[in-house]
């Protein structure tokens, strides 16, 4: 079994939370390929997928929703999780699910959704994103949990792991 670990990001911090889900999932005997979601054009090769998305604005970044979108019927025939990596601060602003993620977990069905905090660097900003930090008053900083990260991809690997219960028999009346 492969698994895809497909990312949206911007300034390459969600990246780096998904080569540590593909990490952790090796070290746990299952494969991973960790690839930019812009980059995918369909999911049939693999298992199982892992879609995470930087969000900006509250939102995902656009090649996650399109990969979706794009592989929505082949995502619904295989296990699927979400990651969303941006809050920040303490306590993490903004709190609970981005928008939109609603109506993609709608369309897809995954497992799962998981809220990662994230990592804000003004080295990583142009002018025009610095003013928008600056005007909502995020902080700076990398506040994101990798011993959460490794326990969510832990999860993930036993799930893969456990085989799926076959279906009932529907109950057909006498």
């Amino acid at each position: 079994m492969t698994v895809l670990v497909t990312v949206a990001t911007k300034h390459q911090s969600t990246l780096e939370i998904g080569q540590a889900i593909g990490r952790a999932l090796a070290e746990r005997g299952i494969p991973a390929d960790v690839v930019p979601a812009e980059e995918i054009d369909a999911v049939t090769p693999y298992e199982a997928v892992i879609i995470g998305s930087g969000v900006y604005a509250g939102n995902w970044l656009a090649p996650a929703r399109d990969l979706i979108a794009r592989c929505a019927m082949q995502l619904r025939e295989r296990p699927v999780w979400l990651f969303s990596s941006g809050p920040m601060g303490d306590p993490l602003l903004p709190a609970g699910e981005p928008a939109g993620v609603a109506t993609l977990k709608e369309l897809i069905r995954p497992r799962g959704h998981q809220v990662f905090p994230g990592r804000l660097d003004s080295g990583d900003l142009g002018l025009g994103e610095k003013i928008i930090i600056k005007a909502v008053r995020a902080p700076y900083g990398d506040y994101r949990d990798w011993p959460a990260v490794e326990a969510w991809a832990a999860e993930i690997a036993a799930a893969l792991r456990t085989p799926a219960a076959p279906a009932q028999p529907s109950a057909v009346p006498a």
